[in-house]
C-alpha cells in the first residue's frame, strides 16, 4: 500500500538521531519503519520547524520525511499549530490530488483537521490516530485544553473513515463523543523489542534500589516515596515548569536527596536506565504512554494507575501490580513488599518481557494498523491474509 502519514507536530527524526526522549515522534518513526519492512511505502508529511530542514529526506529505514512550510520555522506547541494548518492543509491537497496515495494516516487532532480537509472530495480514506482526547486530558485535570481542540476533535471523528483508540478507555470517550462503535478499533503503541530487551548494558544506582517514574503522575511517587526506603526516584521527562514543580513537592516532602529529575532522556539511552529499575511506576492517567510497555519489554515490572492503557497492558499480579490512582498511601504499600522480593519481581519481568513480544512488538501492531487501513480502504482483510501481506 502507498500510505501517506500526516504528523505535524512530531517530526520521527530526531528519533532517527537519537536527540530526544519522545512519545508520537517515537511511535511514528517506529510504526513508519515496520510499515516499511512489510512491503508498504511510506511518507511522513511534518511541519518544517528548522529553517535548516531539507525538504524532503530518505531515512534509512527507507520512508520520506517530507517538511512542509506551514508557519514560522521554527517550534511550536501542538495545540498552538491551528493558525498554520491552512498552508499545510493546502500543501497536502496539491500533493494529493497530483498522486494519491491509497490511505493516509493522521497522527494528532492538529494533523487530523489538515489532513480531513485535504483529502476532502480526493477519494483517500483517512485513519486518525489522536494520541491523546482534549477531553480525557481535561478529566484528568489539564486546565490548558483549548475548546478549538475540543470541538476539532468531534469533527474529525465524524469525518475520518476509520479511527484508531490507543486503549480500550479512550475507545469508550470516543463513542460516548459519537463516534460509531464500528469505525473505532483499539491498536496500542508498539515497541522495539530489538532496541528494548531484557539483555544489555544498565546504568548504576546510588542506592539498594531504584524506581524510575515518567512526568506524569510523578507527584504521587514522590509522596509514596516518603514510606519507601532505600530507594531512588528517577523521573523522566516534563516541561520545566512541571520539573520545578515535582523538585519542590520532593524537597517538601523530604526526600529531595532521593529524588533525580532527567528531564528528556535520548532513546538510545532510555534502556539502560529502564533496566537499572526495580519497578517503573506510572501513576499518570495517560492513555497510550508507551514507557509501561518499554520498561515490559526490559524485563522490568510496572506498578501502574488501574486507568487508561495500563488497564490493556498491565496484567494485574502477572506482568506487575495496577493500584487505584490518585492514592499514594496504597501505592505505598504496594511497592514496599514488591522492592523486598527480588523472585517475584523477577517473574513478573519474564512474563513481561513476554507478553510484550507476543503482543505489543511494531511487528504485530503494523500488521493490526494495516488491517485498518484496508478496511479504511473498503478492501478488508483478515488479519491472517494481512500477516501473509506483510
Amino acid at each position: 500500500m502507498r500510505i501517506a502519514v500526516v504528523s505535524a507536530h512530531a517530526n520521527p527524526l530526531p528519533v532517527l538521531g537519537d536527540a530526544e526522549e519522545g512519545g508520537q515522534d517515537v511511535q511514528v518513526a517506529d510504526l513508519s519503519a515496520a510499515l516499511v519492512a512489510a512491503g508498504h511505502d511510506v511518507v511522513v508529511h511534518t511541519r518544517r520547524d528548522s529553517p535548516r530542514s531539507p525538504d524532503v529526506v530518505r531515512t534509512r529505514f527507507g520512508y520520506d520525511v517530507v517538511h512542509v512550510a506551514a508557519g514560522p520555522p521554527s517550534p511550536v506547541h501542538p495545540d498552538e499549530l491551528l493558525p498554520h494548518l491552512d498552508e499545510f492543509t493546502r500543501f497536502l491537497r496539491s500533493q494529493w490530488r497530483a498522486d494519491p496515495p491509497d490511505v493516509v494516516h493522521a497522527h494528532y487532532w492538529t494533523s487530523g483537521v489538515a489532513s480531513v480537509l485535504a483529502a476532502n472530495g480526493l477519494d483517500v480514506p483517512v485513519v486518525q490516530t489522536f494520541h491523546s482526547l482534549g477531553v480525557m486530558a481535561q478529566q484528568a485535570g489539564d486546565e490548558g485544553v483549548p475548546e478549538a481542540r475540543l470541538s476539532t476533535e468531534r469533527l474529525i471523528g465524524r469525518e475520518a473513515s476509520r479511527i484508531v483508540a490507543q486503549c480500550t478507555e479512550e475507545k469508550t470517550q470516543l463513542v460516548h463523543m459519537g463516534v460509531p462503535r464500528a469505525r473505532v478499533a483499539v491498536v496500542p503503541p508498539g515497541v522495539d523489542v530489538e532496541r528494548f530487551k531484557p539483555d544489555g548494558p544498565r546504568l548504576n544506582r546510588p542506592l539498594p534500589h531504584r524506581l524510575v517514574s515518567p512526568s506524569g503522575g510523578a507527584e504521587d511517587v514522590i509522596t509514596a516515596l516518603r514510606s519507601v526506603w532505600d530507594t531512588e526516584l528517577v523521573v523522566v521527562g516534563g516541561r520545566a515548569e512541571e520539573v520545578r514543580r515535582l523538585r519542590e513537592h520532593a524537597r517538601s516532602s523530604g526526600v529531595g536527596d532521593r529524588v533525580r529529575l532527567v528531564g528528556r532522556v535520548p532513546q538510545v539511552a532510555m534502556p539502560a536506565l529502564l533496566r537499572s529499575a526495580d519497578v517503573v511506576v506510572c501513576a499518570g492517567s495517560g492513555c497510550a504512554a508507551v514507557t509501561p510497555l518499554e520498561a515490559m519489554a526490559c524485563g522490568v515490572p510496572v506498578v501502574a494507575a488501574s486507568v487508561g492503557g495500563s488497564t490493556d497492558t498491565v496484567v494485574d499480579g502477572v506482568t506487575g501490580l495496577l493500584v487505584p490512582p490518585n492514592d499514594p498511601r496504597v501505592l505505598a504499600r504496594a511497592l514496599r513488599p514488591l522492592l523486598s522480593d527480588d523472585a517475584r519481581r523477577d517473574a513478573y519481568g519474564i512474563a513481561a518481557t513476554d507478553r510484550v513480544e507476543a503482543r505489543f512488538s511494531t511487528t504485530r501492531i503494523a500488521i493490526e494498523t494495516v488491517h485498518v487501513y484496508r478496511q479504511a480502504t473498503g478492501r478488508p482483510e483478515t488479519l491472517e491474509a494481512s500477516i501473509s501481506d506483510g
